[in-house]
Protein backbone atom coordinates (compact mmCIF):
# COMPACT_ATOMS: atom_id res chain seq x y z
CA UNK A 1 0.00 0.00 0.00
CA UNK A 2 1.36 3.41 -0.99
CA UNK A 3 2.11 6.01 1.62
CA UNK A 4 0.07 9.20 1.91
CA UNK A 5 2.71 11.95 1.88
CA UNK A 6 1.10 15.31 1.18
CA UNK A 7 -2.49 15.46 2.48
CA UNK A 8 -1.49 15.80 6.11
CA UNK A 9 1.24 18.39 5.64
CA UNK A 10 0.61 21.96 6.92
CA UNK A 11 -0.04 24.94 4.68
CA UNK A 12 0.21 28.67 5.37
CA UNK A 13 -1.05 31.72 3.51
CA UNK A 14 -0.85 35.14 5.17
CA UNK A 15 -2.04 34.64 8.79
CA UNK A 16 -3.95 31.44 7.98
CA UNK A 17 -2.14 28.31 9.19
CA UNK A 18 -3.73 25.01 8.23
CA UNK A 19 -2.82 21.67 9.78
CA UNK A 20 -3.42 19.80 6.52
CA UNK A 21 -4.27 20.33 2.84
CA UNK A 22 -7.91 19.20 3.10
CA UNK A 23 -10.64 21.73 2.33
CA UNK A 24 -14.36 21.25 2.80
CA UNK A 25 -15.84 23.25 -0.09
CA UNK A 26 -19.09 25.20 0.22
CA UNK A 27 -22.13 22.92 -0.09
CA UNK A 28 -25.59 24.44 0.40
CA UNK A 29 -27.71 22.80 3.09
CA UNK A 30 -31.06 24.52 2.33
CA UNK A 31 -31.90 24.55 6.04
CA UNK A 32 -32.02 28.27 6.89
CA UNK A 33 -35.01 30.46 7.63
CA UNK A 34 -34.78 34.22 7.00
CA UNK A 35 -31.14 33.62 6.15
CA UNK A 36 -30.31 32.53 9.71
CA UNK A 37 -28.00 29.67 10.62
CA UNK A 38 -29.39 27.18 13.15
CA UNK A 39 -28.50 23.98 15.01
CA UNK A 40 -28.35 22.01 11.76
CA UNK A 41 -25.55 24.24 10.50
CA UNK A 42 -23.76 24.20 13.86
CA UNK A 43 -23.65 20.40 14.00
CA UNK A 44 -22.83 20.08 10.31
CA UNK A 45 -19.76 22.32 10.39
CA UNK A 46 -18.43 21.61 13.88
CA UNK A 47 -18.57 17.87 13.09
CA UNK A 48 -16.14 18.44 10.22
CA UNK A 49 -13.83 20.36 12.54
CA UNK A 50 -13.89 17.42 14.96
CA UNK A 51 -13.17 15.21 11.94
CA UNK A 52 -9.93 17.07 11.24
CA UNK A 53 -10.64 19.14 8.12
CA UNK A 54 -7.88 21.70 7.58
CA UNK A 55 -10.16 24.45 6.24
CA UNK A 56 -13.95 24.45 6.29
CA UNK A 57 -15.60 26.86 3.87
CA UNK A 58 -19.13 27.72 4.92
CA UNK A 59 -21.80 27.30 2.26
CA UNK A 60 -22.78 30.11 -0.11
CA UNK A 61 -23.94 32.97 2.14
CA UNK A 62 -25.73 35.78 0.40
CA UNK A 63 -25.51 39.54 0.51
CA UNK A 64 -29.22 40.21 -0.12
CA UNK A 65 -32.54 38.34 0.11
CA UNK A 66 -32.85 38.20 -3.69
CA UNK A 67 -29.28 36.88 -3.90
CA UNK A 68 -30.13 33.46 -2.46
CA UNK A 69 -30.31 30.27 -4.51
CA UNK A 70 -33.43 29.41 -2.54
CA UNK A 71 -35.45 30.92 0.33
CA UNK A 72 -33.74 28.35 2.58
CA UNK A 73 -30.21 29.60 2.01
CA UNK A 74 -27.99 31.54 4.41
CA UNK A 75 -27.64 35.31 4.41
CA UNK A 76 -25.33 37.91 5.87
CA UNK A 77 -27.22 41.12 5.24
CA UNK A 78 -27.94 41.85 8.92
CA UNK A 79 -26.29 41.60 12.32
CA UNK A 80 -28.57 38.85 13.62
CA UNK A 81 -27.30 36.57 10.86
CA UNK A 82 -23.73 37.55 11.77
CA UNK A 83 -24.26 36.61 15.40
CA UNK A 84 -25.69 33.19 14.53
CA UNK A 85 -22.69 32.52 12.30
CA UNK A 86 -20.31 33.55 15.09
CA UNK A 87 -21.64 30.63 17.14
CA UNK A 88 -20.48 28.27 14.37
CA UNK A 89 -17.11 29.99 14.07
CA UNK A 90 -16.53 29.71 17.80
CA UNK A 91 -17.55 26.03 17.73
CA UNK A 92 -15.09 25.25 14.93
CA UNK A 93 -12.30 27.15 16.67
CA UNK A 94 -12.98 25.23 19.89
CA UNK A 95 -12.13 22.06 17.96
CA UNK A 96 -8.86 23.50 16.61
CA UNK A 97 -10.38 24.03 13.18
CA UNK A 98 -10.22 26.90 10.70
CA UNK A 99 -13.25 28.24 8.87
CA UNK A 100 -13.86 30.57 5.94
CA UNK A 101 -17.15 31.85 4.53
CA UNK A 102 -18.26 32.03 0.91
CA UNK A 103 -20.03 35.31 0.17
CA UNK A 104 -22.16 35.57 -2.95
CA UNK A 105 -25.15 36.78 -4.93
CA UNK A 106 -27.06 34.29 -7.09
CA UNK A 107 -28.21 36.81 -9.69
CA UNK A 108 -30.44 35.11 -12.28
CA UNK A 109 -30.13 31.74 -10.50
CA UNK A 110 -32.27 32.90 -7.56
CA UNK A 111 -35.25 30.58 -7.08
CA UNK A 112 -38.46 31.38 -5.24
CA UNK A 113 -37.74 35.10 -5.55
CA UNK A 114 -39.94 37.76 -7.16
CA UNK A 115 -37.14 40.25 -7.94
CA UNK A 116 -34.57 38.34 -9.99
CA UNK A 117 -31.68 40.43 -11.31
CA UNK A 118 -28.62 40.04 -13.49
CA UNK A 119 -26.27 41.94 -15.75
CA UNK A 120 -28.56 41.27 -18.73
CA UNK A 121 -32.17 40.02 -19.06
CA UNK A 122 -31.23 36.49 -20.15
CA UNK A 123 -32.91 33.52 -18.48
CA UNK A 124 -30.72 30.73 -17.11
CA UNK A 125 -31.34 27.51 -19.05
CA UNK A 126 -30.25 24.93 -16.48
CA UNK A 127 -32.33 22.32 -14.70
CA UNK A 128 -34.08 23.01 -11.39
CA UNK A 129 -33.07 20.23 -9.01
CA UNK A 130 -33.59 21.73 -5.54
CA UNK A 131 -37.37 22.02 -5.84
CA UNK A 132 -39.39 21.16 -8.97
CA UNK A 133 -42.06 23.75 -8.13
CA UNK A 134 -39.56 26.57 -8.71
CA UNK A 135 -38.56 27.75 -12.16
CA UNK A 136 -35.82 30.07 -13.32
CA UNK A 137 -37.13 33.47 -14.35
CA UNK A 138 -35.94 35.98 -16.88
CA UNK A 139 -34.04 38.52 -14.74
CA UNK A 140 -34.31 42.25 -15.04
CA UNK A 141 -31.17 44.13 -15.99
CA UNK A 142 -29.39 45.90 -13.15
CA UNK A 143 -28.86 49.64 -13.41
CA UNK A 144 -25.41 51.04 -12.66
CA UNK A 145 -26.70 52.44 -9.38
CA UNK A 146 -27.98 48.97 -8.43
CA UNK A 147 -24.62 47.45 -9.37
CA UNK A 148 -22.91 49.91 -7.03
CA UNK A 149 -25.39 48.97 -4.30
CA UNK A 150 -24.64 45.24 -4.70
CA UNK A 151 -20.90 45.90 -4.51
CA UNK A 152 -21.54 47.80 -1.28
CA UNK A 153 -23.57 44.85 0.01
CA UNK A 154 -20.60 42.57 -0.62
CA UNK A 155 -18.47 44.98 1.39
CA UNK A 156 -20.94 45.12 4.27
CA UNK A 157 -21.37 41.33 4.38
CA UNK A 158 -17.61 40.88 4.43
CA UNK A 159 -17.31 43.33 7.31
CA UNK A 160 -19.84 41.27 9.27
CA UNK A 161 -17.93 38.08 8.44
CA UNK A 162 -14.75 39.60 9.82
CA UNK A 163 -16.63 40.63 12.96
CA UNK A 164 -17.93 37.06 13.32
CA UNK A 165 -14.33 35.81 13.48
CA UNK A 166 -13.94 33.89 10.22
CA UNK A 167 -10.36 32.99 9.33
CA UNK A 168 -10.68 33.78 5.61
CA UNK A 169 -13.19 35.11 3.10
CA UNK A 170 -14.15 33.44 -0.17
CA UNK A 171 -15.91 35.38 -2.93
CA UNK A 172 -18.07 33.20 -5.18
CA UNK A 173 -17.39 34.06 -8.81
CA UNK A 174 -18.14 30.60 -10.21
CA UNK A 175 -20.98 28.28 -11.18
CA UNK A 176 -23.19 30.76 -12.96
CA UNK A 177 -23.86 33.13 -10.06
CA UNK A 178 -23.81 36.91 -10.38
CA UNK A 179 -20.07 37.57 -10.66
CA UNK A 180 -19.82 34.74 -13.18
CA UNK A 181 -22.81 36.18 -15.07
CA UNK A 182 -20.97 39.46 -15.49
CA UNK A 183 -17.74 37.67 -16.48
CA UNK A 184 -19.33 35.48 -19.15
CA UNK A 185 -19.79 36.66 -22.75
CA UNK A 186 -22.85 34.36 -22.92
CA UNK A 187 -24.78 36.10 -20.16
CA UNK A 188 -23.36 39.64 -20.23
CA UNK A 189 -24.67 41.54 -23.25
CA UNK A 190 -24.41 45.02 -21.74
CA UNK A 191 -23.10 47.92 -23.83
CA UNK A 192 -21.88 50.09 -20.92
CA UNK A 193 -18.53 49.75 -19.15
CA UNK A 194 -19.71 46.57 -17.41
CA UNK A 195 -20.29 44.96 -20.79
CA UNK A 196 -17.23 46.37 -22.51
CA UNK A 197 -15.10 45.14 -19.61
CA UNK A 198 -16.82 42.00 -18.40
CA UNK A 199 -14.41 41.48 -15.51
CA UNK A 200 -14.94 44.96 -14.06
CA UNK A 201 -17.75 43.93 -11.70
CA UNK A 202 -15.75 41.05 -10.23
CA UNK A 203 -12.71 43.29 -9.85
CA UNK A 204 -14.76 45.94 -8.05
CA UNK A 205 -16.29 43.36 -5.70
CA UNK A 206 -12.83 42.02 -4.82
CA UNK A 207 -11.48 45.50 -4.11
CA UNK A 208 -14.51 46.41 -2.00
CA UNK A 209 -14.17 43.23 0.03
CA UNK A 210 -10.44 43.73 0.54
CA UNK A 211 -11.07 47.24 1.86
CA UNK A 212 -12.71 45.88 5.04
CA UNK A 213 -10.53 42.81 5.55
CA UNK A 214 -7.49 42.78 7.84
CA UNK A 215 -4.36 42.98 5.69
CA UNK A 216 -3.13 39.62 6.98
CA UNK A 217 -6.42 37.78 6.27
CA UNK A 218 -6.43 35.84 2.97
CA UNK A 219 -9.08 36.39 0.32
CA UNK A 220 -10.05 33.32 -1.68
CA UNK A 221 -11.82 33.79 -5.01
CA UNK A 222 -13.70 30.88 -6.53
CA UNK A 223 -14.32 31.06 -10.25
CA UNK A 224 -15.16 28.85 -13.21
CA UNK A 225 -12.02 28.49 -15.29
CA UNK A 226 -14.06 27.01 -18.13
CA UNK A 227 -17.73 26.94 -19.00
CA UNK A 228 -19.18 23.55 -19.87
CA UNK A 229 -22.26 24.64 -21.84
CA UNK A 230 -22.63 25.25 -25.57
CA UNK A 231 -20.60 28.26 -26.75
CA UNK A 232 -19.09 28.65 -23.30
CA UNK A 233 -15.71 30.26 -22.76
CA UNK A 234 -12.62 28.06 -22.68
CA UNK A 235 -9.71 27.78 -20.27
CA UNK A 236 -7.77 30.50 -22.11
CA UNK A 237 -10.45 32.99 -21.13
CA UNK A 238 -10.46 31.41 -17.67
CA UNK A 239 -6.77 32.29 -17.41
CA UNK A 240 -7.63 35.91 -18.22
CA UNK A 241 -10.18 35.90 -15.39
CA UNK A 242 -7.61 34.43 -13.01
CA UNK A 243 -4.98 37.03 -13.82
CA UNK A 244 -7.44 39.90 -13.46
CA UNK A 245 -8.80 38.67 -10.14
CA UNK A 246 -5.27 38.04 -8.86
CA UNK A 247 -4.30 41.61 -9.75
CA UNK A 248 -7.43 42.87 -7.97
CA UNK A 249 -6.34 41.25 -4.71
CA UNK A 250 -7.11 37.52 -4.61
CA UNK A 251 -4.65 35.66 -2.38
CA UNK A 252 -5.88 32.14 -3.21
CA UNK A 253 -7.79 30.90 -6.26
CA UNK A 254 -10.43 28.19 -5.86
CA UNK A 255 -10.57 26.74 -9.37
CA UNK A 256 -13.76 25.10 -10.60
CA UNK A 257 -15.73 24.97 -13.85
CA UNK A 258 -19.19 25.01 -15.38
CA UNK A 259 -22.34 26.72 -14.22
CA UNK A 260 -23.35 28.37 -17.48
CA UNK A 261 -26.29 26.10 -18.32
CA UNK A 262 -26.93 22.66 -19.73
CA UNK A 263 -23.80 20.62 -20.37
CA UNK A 264 -22.48 20.41 -23.93
CA UNK A 265 -20.63 17.12 -24.53
CA UNK A 266 -18.34 18.94 -26.98
CA UNK A 267 -17.28 21.47 -24.37
CA UNK A 268 -17.22 19.63 -21.06
CA UNK A 269 -14.68 17.15 -19.69
CA UNK A 270 -15.35 13.51 -19.00
CA UNK A 271 -16.37 13.13 -15.38
CA UNK A 272 -13.77 11.02 -13.59
CA UNK A 273 -11.54 11.33 -10.54
CA UNK A 274 -9.69 14.63 -10.69
CA UNK A 275 -11.51 15.76 -13.82
CA UNK A 276 -10.94 19.47 -13.12
CA UNK A 277 -7.27 19.30 -12.15
CA UNK A 278 -6.27 20.38 -15.67
CA UNK A 279 -7.95 23.70 -14.95
CA UNK A 280 -5.99 24.14 -11.72
CA UNK A 281 -2.78 23.38 -13.61
CA UNK A 282 -3.49 26.02 -16.24
CA UNK A 283 -4.35 28.67 -13.64
CA UNK A 284 -1.27 27.87 -11.58
CA UNK A 285 0.92 28.50 -14.61
CA UNK A 286 -0.42 32.01 -15.22
CA UNK A 287 -0.80 33.29 -11.65
CA UNK A 288 1.54 31.35 -9.34
CA UNK A 289 -1.01 31.88 -6.54
CA UNK A 290 -1.99 29.13 -4.09
CA UNK A 291 -4.61 26.93 -5.76
CA UNK A 292 -7.54 24.90 -4.45
CA UNK A 293 -8.72 22.19 -6.83
CA UNK A 294 -11.95 20.20 -6.71
CA UNK A 295 -13.73 17.39 -8.53
CA UNK A 296 -14.14 13.77 -7.44
CA UNK A 297 -11.07 13.71 -5.21
CA UNK A 298 -12.47 11.72 -2.28
CA UNK A 299 -10.03 8.85 -2.86
CA UNK A 300 -7.15 9.95 -0.59
CA UNK A 301 -4.55 8.40 -2.88
CA UNK A 302 -5.83 10.39 -5.85
CA UNK A 303 -5.95 13.57 -3.76
CA UNK A 304 -2.43 12.97 -2.48
CA UNK A 305 -1.15 12.40 -6.00
CA UNK A 306 -2.68 15.66 -7.20
CA UNK A 307 -0.85 17.51 -4.45
CA UNK A 308 2.38 15.72 -5.29
CA UNK A 309 2.29 17.06 -8.87
CA UNK A 310 2.23 20.67 -7.71
CA UNK A 311 -0.90 21.41 -9.73
CA UNK A 312 -2.66 22.51 -6.54
CA UNK A 313 -1.83 23.34 -2.94
CA UNK A 314 -5.13 22.29 -1.40
CA UNK A 315 -7.77 19.72 -2.36
CA UNK A 316 -11.49 20.27 -1.81
CA UNK A 317 -13.32 17.09 -0.80
CA UNK A 318 -17.04 17.72 -1.30
CA UNK A 319 -19.13 14.56 -1.48
CA UNK A 320 -16.59 12.62 0.54
CA UNK A 321 -16.95 14.98 3.51
CA UNK A 322 -20.70 15.28 3.02
CA UNK A 323 -20.98 11.51 3.39
CA UNK A 324 -18.42 11.21 6.17
CA UNK A 325 -17.45 14.09 8.50
CA UNK A 326 -14.49 12.02 9.70
CA UNK A 327 -12.99 11.43 6.26
CA UNK A 328 -9.62 12.97 7.26
CA UNK A 329 -9.29 10.57 10.20
CA UNK A 330 -9.57 7.58 7.87
CA UNK A 331 -6.60 8.55 5.71
CA UNK A 332 -3.91 5.86 5.93
CA UNK A 333 -0.84 7.34 7.59
CA UNK A 334 1.52 4.44 6.99
CA UNK A 335 1.95 1.68 4.39
CA UNK A 336 1.81 -0.73 7.33
CA UNK A 337 -1.62 -0.20 8.88
CA UNK A 338 -2.51 -2.36 11.91
CA UNK A 339 -5.48 -4.63 11.28
CA UNK A 340 -7.29 -3.13 14.31
CA UNK A 341 -7.20 0.30 12.60
CA UNK A 342 -8.68 -1.17 9.42
CA UNK A 343 -11.48 -2.85 11.34
CA UNK A 344 -12.30 0.25 13.39
CA UNK A 345 -12.63 2.46 10.35
CA UNK A 346 -14.45 0.22 7.90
Amino acid sequence: MAKISYLNTPFNVKNLSLKNRIVMPPMCQYQAKEGLANDWHFVHYVSRAIGGVGLIILEMTNVAPNGRISPNCLGLWNDEQRDQLKRIVDGVHAQNGKIAIQIAHAGRKALGESDVVSCSPIRYDGNVEANPKWQYQTPRELSKDEIADIIEKFRQSTKRAVEAGFDAIEIHGAHGYLIHQFSSPKSNLRTDEYGQDKLLFGEQVIKAVKSVMPKDMPLIVRFSAQEYGANGYDVNYGCQIAKRFAQAGADVLDVSGGGDGLLDPNHSPEFHAGYQVYLARAIRQVTNLPIITVGMLEDPYVADYVLSTGDADLVAIGRGLLKDPYWPLRIPTSPFIPSSYQIAFK
